[in-house]
């Protein structure tokens, strides 16, 4: 049986030199600067976060965790309307951004429980009230 380096070793290398999957890096992408989160992003950002320090996410659980990342709840896709409206903001934590957030939008599922077990996902089963 191979071990993982030996596997490794074996894995295609594509032309670019990045990897295929989860470490393939998108190289037409824009630069953050470039979707916006340049340096008036990052003052904004920050007052924000000076203004609502916890995070949403775990504070819906019940829990006290510092955000340190300002998400938009709707996703603006470009929009500049929607990117600076503060009323679309909301504080993370860093793993609750990349992690449930990331999920919610591509999947639209709310993956969680708060504190008493209950699903945080409004269209889950468990909260309809006609089951």
């Amino acid at each position: 049986m191979r071990d993982r380096a030996e596997n490794a070793k074996q894995r295609p290398v594509p032309p670019n030199g990045f990897f295929y999957g989860r470490l393939k890096m998108n190289q037409d992408r824009q630069t953050s600067a470039q979707r916006g989160y340049g340096y008036r992003w990052q003052k904004a950002r920050e007052g924000y976060l000076r203004k609502h320090p916890l995070c949403a996410d775990h504070g819906r659980r019940g829990q006290i965790v510092a955000a340190t990342v300002v998400d938009h709840v709707i996703p603006h896709r470009g929009d500049s309307k929607l990117f600076w409206d503060s009323g679309n903001w909301q504080s993370l934590c860093k793993h609750c951004h990349d992690s449930h957030k990331q999920r919610l939008e591509k999947s639209g599922i709310d993956a969680g429980c708060d504190l008493s077990g209950i699903p945080l996902d409004s269209n889950h089963h468990w909260n309809r009230k006609n089951f």
